[in-house]
């Protein structure tokens, strides 16, 4: 069964390609939704999720009402520090989420200070009050947030190159997540589980924690993580 990660991957390549040899100009419409989705034989949710990857890259704009406008945007122009990002599945940025995340809160909660696990519970707020108001866009931006304010707290200058990619892929994938503000609170309740380990400065908790948190993502999204079976007893039940 073809994975929903590998489809919308797929169709971003094809809309890709079809803005490089010029079927779209910048400022053109791209064909309804209903049309374009006939035309590359797949759903309109994932031509939705390709088009909201295209407007990370900055190709494209979706404006209400009108449909979706294509940017005078160079294909060959993406920043270095994005060229890892730009071509990966929804699959890869979880991925590479899954490889780094664990071991950055591991790190984290080993030498945290009182006033940085107070920012990171100040962010968790934020993304409560976003929940109680249902304001989807602020509570993303808070989850968002909460997961580069981690990235922030790791010491090893080599680690904070790498760091960056894990934020471009989160920023990729955030977009996509935003097609789904119904599971905010279950983000919360996971990342709060997070903070509670590294305020306790439980480095292995902290870890499992956060495993347990990006494969739960996957799960929203539809998508079943292939990782190593030694990882699997590391994630608390």
């Amino acid at each position: 069964m073809i994975s929903s990660s590998t489809v919308v991957n797929s169709v971003v390549e094809k809309l890709r390609a079809a803005l490089a040899r010029g079927q779209w100009r910048s400022g053109d419409m791209l064909p309804g939704q209903r049309e374009l989705a006939e035309q590359l034989g797949i759903s309109r949710p994932s031509l939705r999720e390709a088009v909201t990857v295209l407007e990370t890259l900055g190709l494209v704009r979706s404006m209400p009402g009108k449909g979706v406008v294509v940017l005078d945007a160079p294909l060959d122009d993406t920043p270095a520090s994005d060229s890892g990002v730009a071509g990966a599945s929804l699959e890869d940025v979880l991925q590479l989420r899954y490889t780094l995340e664990p071991f950055i809160v591991g790190l984290v909660a080993q030498s945290i200070s009182s006033k940085e696990v107070g920012q990171l519970r100040l962010t968790l707020m934020d993304m409560r009050e976003a929940l109680e108001a249902n304001d989807s866009e602020a509570g993303m931006n808070a989850y968002i947030a909460f997961h580069e304010e981690l990235f922030t707290l790791t010491s090893n200058p080599i680690f904070q190159n790498v760091v960056q990619q894990t934020s471009n892929a989160l920023k990729q994938s955030a977009q996509v997540l935003r097609n789904s503000p119904e599971h905010l609170a279950e983000r919360l309740q996971e990342n709060e589980a997070v903070v509670r380990a590294i305020r306790s400065k439980n480095s292995a908790l902290a870890s499992a924690e956060m495993r347990r948190h990006i494969l739960m993502e996957g799960q929203r999204m539809g998508i079943e993580l292939n990782i190593p079976d030694d990882h699997l007893g590391q994630i608390t039940p």
